[in-house]
């Protein structure tokens, strides 16, 4: 009985980080804290917005030469300054 004082918080604890890997497993993992799992939110590892995936595209499909290109990265501030 003597060691039941230190068991019981120990118990606790585990039981409380096994239910939080559950959640980090089967919730998608840690994000930015907004957007859709899988996909990064603004400021995000990939690159940023919606908006800057759909310029990518147009220009990996020769809809805009690489002035154009880079002169609507810098309007929507990812651009070199």
């Amino acid at each position: 009985m003597g060691w039941l004082w230190l068991w019981i918080p120990l118990l606790v604890i585990g039981v409380a980080l096994l239910v939080l890997l559950a959640v980090r497993v089967f919730g998608g993992g840690v994000r930015d804290g907004y957007g859709p799992p899988g996909r990064p939110g603004p400021g995000g590892p990939a690159g940023g917005s919606r908006a800057r995936e759909i310029l990518d595209e147009r220009f990996a499909r020769g809809e805009l030469t690489a002035d154009q290109y880079r002169e609507y990265l810098k309007v929507l501030g990812e651009g070199r300054q």
